[in-house]
């Protein structure tokens, strides 16, 4: 198991209305015991949504967006600037998620741009990388994530790292019921690790790298056991009373 602090985050995507949101937040999120000293935990409502959850929230977990922009305040209708989340309290934001790579046509230098603009903001970014199931087969998954890590290597200081969570989320098991074997992921985990490396061995070492891709409470006991998985990054699972035993996994 790792030694660092380990992460655990719930990224909600663009489901719920406002009385789902609500029996979630009641029946998953307060209902949570954790030691922060060992595990983070974070939730990532839609926007609308923020407010409330951060109200109501009894457990000591953080609400994170599930995007900023690439600009500040200004004239940029349906934008949401990463100084908007900032003044509502809000200290995370996810970036670079593959719905929004392969949907909204971020590509890996947009993604490092707005990394770049949410911390010297003062965010917090949990930075998403994966292989499609395509890459995977064709032996290019060092290769691409390498891809997606190299604009952030060449674009943010090595003091900015010690803000930043690295997703390693498989595209082809997002969402699918596929996932990685702890083996697998481990493998990905140890590159990043050493890609990271490139910067500093303080940021190879300190950086968090969690998993991402049909994490579930089946999963996420053994998944947790590999060295270079500091946590998860959960979809659906995060919406269900089993987002509890994932934290639970991490709270050893």
């Amino acid at each position: 198991m790792s030694v660092r602090r380990l992460f655990v985050g719930g990224n909600w995507k663009c489901n719920n209305t406002y009385q789902q949101t609500k029996d979630i937040v009641n029946n998953v999120y307060n209902k949570l015991t954790f030691d922060t000293c060992k595990v983070q935990v974070i939730a990532a409502p839609v926007f609308l949504h923020i407010p409330y959850v951060k109200e109501q929230l009894t457990t000591p977990v953080e609400v994170a967006a599930q995007n900023t922009s690439l600009t500040q305040y200004g004239a940029y209708t349906g934008e949401i600037a990463p100084n908007h989340v900032k003044d509502f309290g809000i200290h995370w934001t996810i970036l670079g998620h593959s719905e929004r790579r392969s949907y909204y046509g971020e590509d890996s230098q947009i993604v490092a741009k707005k990394t770049k603009l949410a911390l010297d903001t003062g965010l917090h970014v949990i930075a998403c990388v994966g292989e499609s199931l395509q890459d995977r087969e064709s032996g290019q998954t060092n290769k691409v994530v390498e891809s997606q890590l190299a604009p952030l290597k060449e674009i943010l200081s090595e003091q900015q790292w010690k803000n930043v969570v690295v997703a390693y989320e498989p595209v082809w098991a997002i969402g699918t019921g596929k996932v990685a074997s702890p083996e697998q992921a481990q493998e990905v985990h140890e590159f990043i690790r050493s890609y990271l490396g490139k910067i500093s061995k303080q940021v190879a070492n300190e950086t968090r790298i969690i998993y991402g891709g049909s994490v579930s409470e089946k999963n996420s006991d053994d998944l947790i056991q590999k060295k270079d998985i500091d946590g998860f990054l959960v979809g659906g699972a995060a919406l269900k009373p089993g987002f509890i035993d994932i934290v639970n996994s991490c709270n050893q």
